[in-house]
């Protein structure tokens, strides 16, 4: 690709996600300011009324997230981005977005907590919020990033697996990665795929099932106050979007909204590895974190350490059989993250030897480093394990 045609520039992470956004065919944000996913709606009130968009700051994050789901019903690929405190608010939306199947992604740009926490500090400790915040049976997808060219891209996926399966998805980012400055190639329109809104090929006064999904299990859309007539709600429904108690229904309506996406696991499976052909110790790290433990695996690798990285980019729903496989020679694996284990407790469950599996973490607001990793390899090597 000649220098002409490369849109090269040097943001922070979060103008990366929006980039992203933009490139995927956002239309609609709404959301309400919080340290550090700022700039995230900054950068989007600035650039989205050029793209025939529409930027709406709210008065909280309830009701951000309950635009957004108004917004996408109505056709406009939406999206909305906070952090901790205001992904809490949001989860009552998230959970009506993932009944009624409302296609919208949401950025959780990752700080210090519980409550208002360390506000301008980093931390990854939002990771089982992302699965579990909701409340009732229910699957989500999560993908995260450790670069800002990364955080573009898994932000055209995002929104690219948002419109295939009807689906909130989150991108769950921390402080780190929202600040780091880092060069970003935006590719040329077409270069990276983009999945577009399916809509009803139902002509006007036929019949339409709004949640009748075709063979390939996806659903086409029909844009809420158009052409066609249909109920949207938050409860158990039928094929037409009515309420109903019949338990046949409500038994396959919860098995559809989590095999849609349980069943394509290595399907939404998103990773990068890094010497893991040969690997004794492998580490598997994601976000901001993976970064230190990529620095630990070059730098024992050039001492001859058959040292690897698993990095994930899809947290949810979670790649046990990929992480079984990558992990099925290693003597030791670990986990590292900014939180208590949330990552690590999927892993032990996926490994066929957990009593191998060990944390390096910090929970302090401060990113672990290549130190901290290394000190907790050095006492467990130590010990001959």
């Amino acid at each position: 690709m000649s220098g002409a045609q490369q849109d090269v520039r040097f943001v922070q992470g979060n103008e990366a996600c929006v980039r992203g956004a933009l490139y995927a065919g956002v239309r609609f944000f709404a959301g309400y300011p919080i340290t550090p996913s700022t700039e995230v709606a900054e950068h989007l009130a600035e650039n989205l009324p050029k793209v025939g968009g529409t930027f709406v700051q709210m008065e909280d994050e309830i009701a951000s997230m309950c635009a957004v789901c108004g917004a996408s019903l109505a056709g406009a690929k939406a999206m909305t981005a906070t952090s901790g405190p205001g992904f809490s608010l949001k989860q009552e939306a998230i959970g009506y977005a993932a009944m009624a199947e409302i296609p919208c992604v949401v950025v959780d740009v990752q700080r210090a907590g519980p409550s208002t926490g360390l506000a301008t500090k980093v931390a990854q400790a939002d990771v089982n919020q992302a699965r579990w915040g909701t409340h009732g049976e229910h699957s989500i997808v999560t993908l995260t990033a450790s670069t800002v060219q990364d955080m573009f891209a898994v932000t055209v996926e995002a929104f690219n697996i948002a419109e295939a399966y009807r689906t909130p998805v989150i991108l769950l980012f921390d402080e780190v990665m929202g600040h780091m400055r880092e060069r970003l190639v935006i590719p040329p329109a077409g270069e990276l795929p983009v999945t577009e809104r399916l809509r009803t090929a139902v002509k006007p006064g036929v019949n339409y099932h709004p949640y009748l999904p075709r063979e390939d299990g996806r659903l086409p859309m029909s844009d809420y106050g158009d052409i066609h007539r249909y109920h949207v709600t938050g409860l158990y429904h039928d094929i037409w979007g009515f309420p109903t108690e019949q338990p046949e229904q409500v038994n396959k309506l919860v098995h559809h909204l989590v095999d849609k996406i349980e069943g394509r696991v290595n399907e939404l499976a998103r990773w990068k590895e890094f010497y893991m052909e040969d690997a004794e110790s492998v580490l598997i790290s994601y976000g901001s974190a993976a970064r230190s433990a990529r620095h630990l695996v070059e730098t024992r690798r050039q001492k001859g350490h058959r040292v690897g990285l698993l990095e994930l980019q899809t947290i949810w729903p979670f790649p046990k059989e990929l992480v079984r496989e990558k992990t099925a020679n290693a003597k030791s694996v670990f986990v590292v993250e900014m939180n208590m284990g949330q990552v690590m407790a999927q892993v032990k469950q996926a490994v066929d030897n957990p009593d191998h599996v060990y944390l390096v973490n910090r929970v302090d607001g401060t990113l672990v480093t290549p130190t901290d990793i290394g000190n907790v390899m050095r006492v467990i090597e130590g010990k001959g394990v």
